[in-house]
């Protein structure tokens, strides 16, 4: 399996690799629903096309003295009917697999894949060339022309872009934010998670929030506080209540990579008086305009870059910088209620679109974690709870489900 190609690991990168645990395996999972039953078959061969659109995927994370690093593989994908969990253990040190895998389900395709590969946008770009790959030999001659990839180079694709936009040597003097609330309890037994689906109509919740003039990650992002702030206790209504939203940064940096490239800004409130969810939508639309300017971003990249240059720590040895970088990200998580990431509104070629019934996004966690996906009318919501309780949950859904919102929830089961 040694390989004369091998690559350093972004930074962010890092952070999974030292965090994996059997409840959190550091796992995206990414699906595209046809109007049609899979076959396994074609599926099994568009795989093995599209990795040749996409080489970065055939790799190993293997173990350096100061660092990981990746190197090519010749170990070919399978394609099985899904039968695990959602957001499977994908990278075990020392053994020999891929870290991505391909299932399906009936009409889904499920794209499950280790974070420290890519991001939530690189995984989509995957999966919607292994879509079209497949489409191609469900229906030969019919998509000759119809292509996913951007036209970037191998290089570019593969590029470490913190490393390659990383500007200035910047160091802040830390996250100064207070604990946030969690609104957890009791943790599933067997390190489970559980996923809830969440559909709305686009159509109906787009102008609520274009009437008050706020984005509709704003306006469900206010949603999500709303339903942790009815989760509180009275007494601990004073502790801050904060979303973390991730931020692709290719809308900032000329970046074409498949590999990682966001961070993440924070939006807080303190439910010392009452609130409407209009008046919070306003707020928190307002915080985080305000921390998605460019200046912001681009100095919050810095800041996080700045470490990988610092000698002192180049030179530690990687079981060292493991439990260092455990021990800052369960401080930083401690800062967080709840992650919400926007992945966008999906748009496959229109020669497929037909073909397509919705996309879906989930992502393991040990906290409160929600995607969001559009496709067509369909806003389609991934949540992963490690909790015993659902409370958050049904708040988000009754409090749509009162105001007339035609919303539709499916959840796994979970062991008792």
């Amino acid at each position: 399996m040694a390989s004369d190609n091998w690559y350093k690991v972004d930074n962010v990168a890092k952070v999974f690799l030292a965090t994996v645990t059997k409840r959190d395996p550091r796992t995206l999972r990414v699906s595209c629903t046809l109007k049609e039953n899979i076959d396994p078959d074609l599926l099994k061969e568009a795989v093995l096309s599209a990795i040749q659109d996409r080489p970065q995927v055939q790799v190993r994370i293997r173990r350096g003295v100061f660092w990981h690093y990746m190197e090519d593989t010749d170990i070919m994908p399978e394609v099985t009917e899904e039968r695990d969990r959602i957001c499977p253990l994908l990278y075990v040190p020392a053994k020999a697999s891929l870290h991505y895998q391909v299932t399906y389900f009936g009409k889904r395709i499920n794209l499950d894949m280790f974070h420290a590969l890519s991001d939530g946008t690189g995984a989509l770009e995957f999966l919607n060339i292994i879509v079209l790959d497949y489409l191609k030999l469900r229906y030969p001659g019919k998509f000759t022309d119809v292509t996913i990839h951007s036209g970037a180079s191998a290089d570019d694709l593969n590029q470490d872009s913190y490393r390659q936009f990383f500007e200035n040597f910047s160091l802040s003097m830390g996250n100064t934010q207070k604990k946030a609330y969690h609104p957890g309890g009791l943790k599933l037994p067997y390190d489970q998670l559980q996923f809830f689906e969440i559909h709305m109509p686009t159509e109906q919740m787009l102008p609520m929030a274009k009437k008050l003039g706020v984005s509709l990650t704003s306006y469900l992002g206010a949603a999500w506080m709303i339903a942790i702030r009815n989760e509180m206790p009275p007494r601990r209504r004073n502790t801050p209540v904060t979303i973390s939203l991730p931020v692709n940064l290719r809308n900032y940096y000329p970046s074409h990579t498949s590999r990682n490239f966001f961070n993440n800004v924070d939006v807080t409130h303190v439910f010392e008086e009452d609130i409407t969810l209009d008046e919070l939508a306003k707020e928190f639309d307002v915080s985080l305009k305000a921390q998605l300017s460019e200046e912001n971003i681009k100095k919050q990249m810095n800041d996080f870059e700045t470490m990988e240059y610092v000698a002192p720590v180049r030179a530690v040895p990687l079981f060292i910088k493991q439990l260092t970088v455990r021990r800052f990200t369960k401080i930083s998580e401690k800062k967080v209620s709840m992650v919400f990431s926007n992945l966008g509104v999906q748009l496959p070629p229109a020669e497929v679109a037909d073909h397509i019934e919705n996309y879906s996004a989930f992502c393991s966690s040990n906290n409160l974690f929600s995607t969001m996906t559009g496709y067509k009318d369909d806003l389609i919501l991934g949540v992963s709870s490690p909790y015993v309780n659902t409370g958050v949950v049904k708040n988000f859904v009754r409090g749509f489900s009162h105001s007339g919102i035609d919303i539709r929830v499916y959840a796994t089961e979970v062991i008792g």
